[in-house]
């Protein structure tokens, strides 16, 4: 397994060590003692989630605030897609900034964004898989969200200014308005 932290370096992403002959592939997904040592803490996932969307969605910018703030361990298993996590935390010299990495079946790149951080993603195939661990389960009740196209933030979602949203997602607020990670 390869880690590579990114520009924001509590986020990380993870390349498993691939074995392929011509039957096919095989690789860990997950190992619990090596994902630990690569991001230098103790973590227990207890839920895993999976999406599947068409060309042109964007889910996000979604987050769960404390107590139930959840950390994911993001993968697309079919297609591809520009995964994105946004630091929230207000306290962080990198509040407001935002990571982008496109995950793909292809790649089989996972993406570790913390606990404290927005995180969205746009299909870019045809259609997508995405499975993700979290740290915390599903709360209604701490469920937070950022408008995806927040002048602040100034994301670059490879281009794409009319993505296919949920009505949900449709009427976040920009970062200014929005809850965030406080100490």
């Amino acid at each position: 397994m390869r880690v590579t932290d990114t520009t924001i370096s509590d986020v990380k992403i993870i390349e498993p060590t691939i074995h392929c002959d011509d039957r096919g592939f095989f690789f860990e997904s997950f190992n619990h003692n090596d994902f630990r040592k690569a991001i230098g803490r103790e973590v227990d996932f207890v839920q895993d989630n999976h999406s599947h969307s068409v060309r042109g969605v964007l889910r996000g910018l979604h987050y769960q605030l404390p107590p139930n703030s959840q950390g994911k361990l993001v993968r697309c298993v079919v297609g591809e897609i520009f995964d994105v996590a946004v630091d929230i935390r207000s306290f962080s010299p990198t509040f407001g900034l935002w990571v982008g990495v496109n995950l793909s079946s292809k790649n089989k790149r996972q993406l570790w964004i913390p606990e404290g951080f927005a995180h969205g993603f746009l299909v870019l195939s045809e259609h997508a898989d995405v499975v993700y661990k979290a740290t915390t389960y599903y709360s209604p009740e701490n469920e937070s969200a950022i408008a995806w196209n927040d002048s602040v933030l100034n994301i670059d979602w490879c281009g794409m200014t009319d993505p296919i949203l949920s009505d949900r997602d449709k009427a976040h607020p920009p970062l200014p308005h929005a809850k965030v990670f406080v100490k």
